[in-house]
């Protein structure tokens, strides 16, 4: 079989190791040295931005293991080039690869700001708390050159509509005006994503997100502006950061954060096998045990996607990690699980114009 590991000076910087086709894509496509140097002369996975311009900006689901039922992603795709990211399969869908495309070959929506308070203003809209950073980072570097985030959270503030945003990236501390006024008002909650506290752990794995101390600076500095702040321990990887997840609870809790949650492993369809030879590569040592305490809490497979399940896993170490949790939370004051229950949805005034009809009176 032909190595499909792109050469690792073409990747510099990049979570994936390869960049297989799309599961949609009719032909399967392999770089190999044939002798003649050809490989050489390829550059090098430089991100490129396409502009995307959708219909609508709210995503619904009905998914029981969320605490949100509509999300906003201003991206496609996202630079921060975490190899076990379990939106990478999504990138299929644009005929591009889950790999190494998925990190590099980026798409924004300019107008997400303007479909919003358009979406905002139907009638009969009924107000629910928003999630953004559910299938890309909204905080990711590219961030700092469109500003979406910005211009989606003007509309929110002038909406007075509730939003939780998870992110791995300080940039988040731009917005922390908004965000004060919005949390002082019961409108918003964020939440940090820490991997792992080993910056060498955290590179390899999440080669473009900002290091670990500066996410805790995050969460104080959101602290420090009246942000209700969280951390999310995910993914957990069992015998590489799970043994991390007391200290991260603590660092994190120490910053100032309110709610703490995890989520184990999920390796869904072309995931798990970019995620492998991430692992082979970076920690061939740890491969065999990594994948069989795994598929321990799988039921012997590398993913489950039952409902209940595949956010915490089943069998005995999955029930120790809950434990540990659970332990840590309640030891530290932490509240556990992302709870929007708190977000109020009574300021939410829809936005006029755009064709909303006015008020007489």
């Amino acid at each position: 079989m032909l190595d499909a590991r792109i050469d690792a000076k073409r990747r510099r910087g990049r979570g994936a190791v390869a960049n297989p086709s799309g599961r949609y894509e009719s032909e399967s496509r392999v770089g190999f040295d044939d002798g003649w140097g050809s490989l050489d002369e390829l550059p090098s996975f430089a991100t490129e931005v396409t502009i995307e311009k959708p219909k609508t900006i709210l995503t619904r689901n009905s998914s029981p293991d969320v605490p949100f039922d509509r999300s906003i992603n201003p991206y496609r795709g996202c630079e921060h080039g975490c190899s076990y990211c379990f939106a990478r399969p999504t990138h299929a869908y644009m005929g591009l690869s889950p790999g190494l495309d998925f990190e590099s070959r980026l798409f924004v929506k300019p107008d997400a700001a303007r479909l919003l308070e358009r979406e905002l203003g139907v009638a009969g809209y009924a107000c629910r708390p928003v999630a953004i950073g559910t299938n890309t980072d909204p905080y990711q570097p590219i961030e700092r050159r469109f500003r979406l985030m910005r211009e989606i959270l003007e509309v929110l503030e002038r909406c007075g509509h509730p939003v939780t945003i998870v992110t791995k990236s300080v940039l988040v501390l731009r917005d922390a005006d908004i965000l004060g006024r919005m949390g002082a008002r019961g409108l918003a909650k964020v939440a940090l994503s820490v991997t792992s506290l080993d910056r060498r752990l955290s590179r390899s794995m999440e080669p473009r997100a900002s290091a670990p101390e500066k996410r805790l600076a995050a969460i104080r500095g959101l602290t420090e502006a009246g942000v209700p702040v969280g951390v999310m321990v995910a993914p957990v990887v069992p015998a590489l950061n799970d043994a991390e997840l007391e200290r991260i609870l603590e660092a994190a809790a120490a910053a100032g954060a309110r709610e703490a949650g995890y989520i184990l492993l999920r390796l869904p369809l072309e995931v798990s096998e970019i995620f492998k030879q991430w692992l082979l590569e970076h920690h061939p040592d740890r491969y065999r045990h990594v994948l069989s305490l795994l598929r321990s809490m799988r039921e012997g497979k590398d993913y489950d996607a039952v409902w209940g399940r595949r956010m915490r896993g089943l069998g005995p170490y999955a029930t120790t990690l809950r434990r540990r949790f659970e332990a840590a939370t309640r030891r530290l004051g932490l509240e556990a699980g992302r709870s929007v229950a708190a977000l109020r949805t009574d300021l939410f005034v829809p936005p006029l114009g755009d064709g909303r009809q006015l008020s007489l009176f």
